[in-house]
């Protein structure tokens, strides 16, 4: 398991879930390292897997979360280890599975995200990450200007 820095006094409030409306919670506030993808996600996993949050929904859960790391470490927060990534994951049998990424990069505007499905695009080797996650996903939203995403899967 991840260092979840539990001794984080920002840790908890941050997330913004109501305890009382959730089943389980997760959390993870670390470094945007690219290296903590793996290890990040297949704790999350095994809490998904192990709690039948989105059961049969395993594979695109995975994939969005991998994404959502991705992004806010190499774009969100430029591979500055420096910077921070913050995860949340919660499970409530009636709303399902709710993760937020939150990274302290500059943020964007994801209005004016490309589709890779249009022009050049689609010969490019990035840019389908926010795509990915939007098919894979039932809710996505971006807030906090871009430097958070939260995406549902029932």
């Amino acid at each position: 398991m991840p260092d979840t820095n539990s001794n984080d006094p920002h840790t908890t409030k941050s997330c913004e879930f109501d305890p009382k409306d959730l089943s389980i919670q997760l959390q993870f506030n670390g470094r945007a390292n690219v290296e903590t993808i793996n290890p990040v996600a297949e704790w999350v996993m095994e809490f998904v897997r192990s709690t039948q949050c989105a059961p049969g929904k395993e594979f695109e859960v995975e994939l969005a979360l991998r994404e959502a790391l991705a992004n806010a470490i190499v774009h969100g927060c430029k591979n500055d280890a420096e910077k921070k990534v913050q995860l949340c994951v919660a499970c409530d049998p009636v709303r399902g599975l709710l993760i937020v990424v939150r990274d302290e990069g500059p943020g964007f505007d994801p209005n004016k995200v490309h589709s890779p499905l249009h022009g050049q695009n689609l010969i490019s080797d990035h840019g389908r990450g926010i795509y990915l996650i939007n098919q894979l996903m039932d809710e996505v939203t971006f807030d906090k200007g871009g430097t958070e995403i939260r995406m549902r899967k029932k």
